[in-house]
């Protein structure tokens, strides 16, 4: 066993002698899960990376230390406007970095008091979300996306149903009209991609979300802008505008991964597929499957040094950024069974996080992801990957290997009726 990372005295104050791995370009084409365990042998369970040129921080992939840095805010704190590359200027604003890591009033940035106080009300706001609704509101917009490349016997499932179907049920959640859905749809897919558009795509987002904060004043509904708007923590409008862009932006791209990564495990591993058919493995099985090997967020940001200090056997320095390497962590042999495979059904695993911080919104994400996967299923039962397994094309950033696509064919659809036509 190796010795616990420790979060104590600072160690000696020089930087790191390792060489950064970088974190960003060729390094990512690769197998993703090979990468994380040569890091793990050279370095051990926290490494130096560069998630850009230039811009270093440390990936934590040891389980027990992810764990000791999630509870502990003494030494690693959420708020990003301690990192030293953002204070000293060495991050433009245009970088497509600052989406993920420029500091918002929101429950993702906060510590202490300031985080239970928002995390308070988005998860109290997302747990009066009315389960039977959600899924009827999630079957609904599935069978009409499926209805619309049905009769074509092909789809790419990624841009025509992976992508869309998240977004168009949180419009509906967070309660904007059928006018501004489809705009703040649009600027949440360029806030997620990680290009500079992402800047301007995020203050037209932050537009859209502030006229839907006004209107919900005026004519307050059932829907999670309003409850977040009248919870008796007294958000102020700007921390509302931004926890909203929070569960959006975090929330969205991790169901996309979710929804898309289970469909190709089913469509590429047929024991699994047959286990699930003949009722011997549920659809949550395959949804924690992915959790466990590929989580929708493999690494993410961060925590940010309150102090110099020894963890992992790295000295890390005051206004460092620490990395959630939580794909890594589950891999971590320390906690894995002998035989390297995670047990179906054990929901140990990191993919949500851990600690105060866990994901207030991993309930209604497996509600949305598993309803997408089992209507796909139903609908489209003799679906197949159209190209070899080797041939599908990935989005690397920083913080995930995200499918670009995921072409399939079909022939014989079974479309619901209403969807159909069947019925008037």
């Amino acid at each position: 066993m190796r010795a616990a990372g420790t979060a104590g005295a600072a160690g000696a104050a020089g930087a790191a002698t390792d060489t950064p791995v970088p974190l960003y370009g060729p390094t990512l084409r690769g197998d993703m899960s090979a990468l994380y365990e040569r890091m793990r042998r050279e370095h051990g369970p926290v490494v130096p990376v560069a998630i850009a040129p230039g811009i270093e921080a440390w990936l934590v992939l040891g389980h027990r230390e992810l764990l000791h840095m999630t509870r502990d805010e003494q030494y690693f704190s959420h708020d990003p406007r301690r990192w030293t590359p953002l204070r000293d200027g060495r991050v433009p604003p245009d970088s497509p970095l600052m989406p993920m890591v420029g500091w918002r009033p929101a429950l993702l940035f906060a510590d202490g008091q300031q985080h239970r106080r928002m995390r308070s009300a988005v998860a109290e706001a997302l747990g009066r979300l009315d389960g039977h609704e959600l899924i009827r509101m999630v079957r609904s917009t599935a069978e009409r996306l499926i209805a619309g490349f049905a009769d074509r016997h092909e789809a790419d499932l990624v841009p025509q149903y992976a992508r869309l179907l998240p977004l168009q049920v949180v419009t509906q959640i967070l309660g904007l009209d059928e006018e501004s859905g489809p705009r703040l749809v649009e600027a949440i897919a360029a806030v997620v991609a990680p290009t500079a558009a992402a800047t301007g795509a995020n203050r037209r987002m932050g537009s859209i979300l502030l006229e839907l904060l006004e209107r919900k004043k005026r004519r307050p509904g059932a829907d999670v802008t309003s409850w977040l708007l009248e919870h008796p923590v007294g958000l102020s409008d700007q921390e509302v505008l931004h926890n909203l862009v929070v569960i959006i932006v975090a929330g969205n791209q991790t169901t996309v991964n979710w929804i898309a990564d289970t469909v190709r495990i089913l469509l590429t591993d047929p024991g699994f597929r047959s286990s699930l058919t003949r009722g011997h493995l549920t659809v949550d099985d395959a949804l924690d499957l992915v959790l466990w090997r590929y989580p929708p967020t493999a690494n993410f940001p961060g925590r940010y040094a309150t102090r110099d200090l020894r963890f992992g056997g790295q000295h890390i320095r005051a206004g460092d950024m620490l990395i959630l390497g939580l794909a890594g962590a589950n891999a971590d042999p320390e906690v894995l069974p002998e035989n390297g495979r995670p047990v179906v059904g054990n929901r140990s695993h990191l993919a949500f996080s851990a600690g105060p911080h866990t994901c207030p919104a991993q309930d209604p994400a497996r509600l949305i992801t598993r309803t997408a996967v089992d209507t796909l299923r139903h609908r489209l039962p003799d679906l197949e990957l159209a190209v070899p397994e080797d041939q599908l094309s990935w989005i690397t950033s920083p913080w995930s290997k995200n499918l670009a696509g995921l072409p399939v064919r079909f022939t014989a659809p079974q479309l619901a009726a209403a969807v159909s036509g069947d019925s008037p």
